[in-house]
């Protein structure tokens, strides 16, 4: 049973009407105290939870009501209704323990979806299953690891996937976000529609809205045709937003209306659009972090973490190096044509111990550099050492130019320089190489009017 606590009669039937037609089990109660009484006799799987009752709008009885129901139980999912005032009372809530909040007036349909979803999940808490039986479960194919926190991790994506929860995936750069996303992607009931890829951290803030949500001709000076923007393409499929940290505050308002209400106007016309899309975002920066300095918008963080996966560095799961490797060289065997080709034991135990700042991209960077330049069928350490110090993520003894030789500017004029030099002018690579990302490098390309001719990432 679900219960509806509103002291608007209106709202309240209206719910019940909806969750009955869904056929759903519902009840509705106007009084804080009726409701405590409700949930201690009857138990209900799910809450809809006003936060302002009567005149009064500071939410404080809704606010003390939830505190109460997660003091009773705290396994009771429970979603707040509010109005886009309110907004910051429904943070509030969500520390509270709210599992979600949809605004005045709601979409009867994202209503239904957050109802359906948060009682899935609750459905599907299971036991600990071996890297095989969730292989015969789902579709884990292109991730290679039996790391415990790794079966933790696929376990709880294959639970969450055939849900429209929206995903967090957190982690260093190289981690493999993109890897979990895609297989939130595989395993969903959206899996035969479209997994739209954007990498927030590359779209400048001025073309931000014409990206994400096209733009009509004549929108703007340089508008000659229409452009389909990125959630119309993943309507009814995925859209992972990756470097979700890199938006500036404005770009996260704009982003917040659509996940809030799946609705956005196309840059240029008035009509509304409605979208609907499974969200998964990734970051390898801390958000909590950043709320706190207030450069995150709090609210966002809750409308994009419903579930929240940390990926573990790979130096903290050393055993799934060995099965890593193993991967990358039977691919590499056919594309350069070397049948023959292993790791000695001794290497593969002394990769193990290496840091790996730049995790499994940087693992797999190495073993194909090494391959490549070794003319020996087996790889020694000798080979992945000297390939190794000539790595551009290898962080040690840094040789500077002497103080008062060169001014702070002239050293990152001549690092970007070394940087479009060493990656052939590909943009995205370079960005990535110095720690920028594209529209922060292309801002230092003008500041500093760098001569480039931009090739192809």
């Amino acid at each position: 049973m679900i219960l509806v606590i509103d002291d608007d009669i209106a709202v309240r039937t209206s719910l019940i009407l909806l969750l009955k037609s869904e056929g759903y089990d519902a009840a509705g109660t106007d009084e804080p105290a009726e409701a405590l009484k409700i949930i201690k006799k009857k138990a209900p799987e799910l809450v809809i939870l006003d936060l302002n009752f009567s005149i009064d709008t500071s939410g404080q009885e809704g606010m003390e009501l939830l505190a109460k129901i997660k003091a009773f139980n705290s396994a009771i999912p429970v979603i707040l209704i509010t109005g886009w005032g309110s907004i910051e009372l429904a943070v509030k809530g969500m520390k509270l323990g709210a599992n979600d909040f949809i605004n005045k007036p709601w979409n009867n349909e994202y209503l239904i979806q957050s109802v359906k979803t948060l009682l899935d999940l609750q459905d599907k808490k299971t036991e600990h299953h071996t890297r095989k039986q969730l292989d015969k479960t789902y579709n884990f194919e292109n991730i290679i690891g039996e790391d415990p926190r790794m079966l933790d991790i696929l376990e709880t994506i294959g639970r969450v996937a055939s849900t429209d929860a929206s995903v967090l995936i957190m982690g260093e750069s190289g981690t493999g976000k993109e890897l979990i996303a895609e297989a939130i992607h595989q395993n969903s009931l959206r899996r035969n529609k479209p997994f739209i890829k954007v990498n927030l951290g590359g779209i400048s803030t001025s073309l931000f809205e014409s990206e994400m949500f096209g733009h009509i001709r004549g929108a703007f000076t340089d508008a000659r045709f229409d452009r389909v923007g990125r959630f119309e393409m993943a309507n009814k499929g995925t859209i992972f937003l990756d470097e979700i940290g890199d938006l500036d505050a404005g770009s996260q308002v704009k982003l917040l209306r659509v996940l809030q209400d799946r609705t956005y106007e196309v840059l240029g016309s008035s009509r509304t659009k409605t979208v609907d899309t499974r969200v998964v975002c990734a970051t390898n920066k801390n958000l909590n972090e950043m709320v706190a300095r207030g450069t995150f918008r709090e609210d966002l963080l809750y409308r994009i973490n419903l579930i929240t996966v940390y990926l573990p560095a790979l130096r903290e799961r050393p055993k799934d190096i060995p099965l890593l490797v193993s991967f990358f060289i039977n691919n590499l065997k056919q594309i350069y044509n070397r049948p023959n080709l292993s790791v000695a034991p001794t290497a593969m135990k002394w990769l193990q111990q290496l840091p790996l700042p730049g995790n499994i991209r940087q693992l797999k960077n190495l073993v194909e550099r090494s391959i490549l330049v070794s003319r020996r069928d087996e790889l020694s350490i000798d080979d992945f050492r000297s390939q190794l110090e000539l790595s551009p993520v290898k962080k040690g003894n840094i040789q500077l130019p002497g103080v008062g030789t060169l001014t702070l500017e002239e050293v990152e004029v001549e690092m970007i320089k070394r940087a479009l030099d060493h990656h052939k002018n590909k943009i995205s690579k370079a960005a990535a190489a110095l720690g920028l990302t594209r529209s922060a490098l292309y801002r230092r390309l003008e500041k500093y009017q760098i001569p480039y001719d931009e090739a192809e990432d």
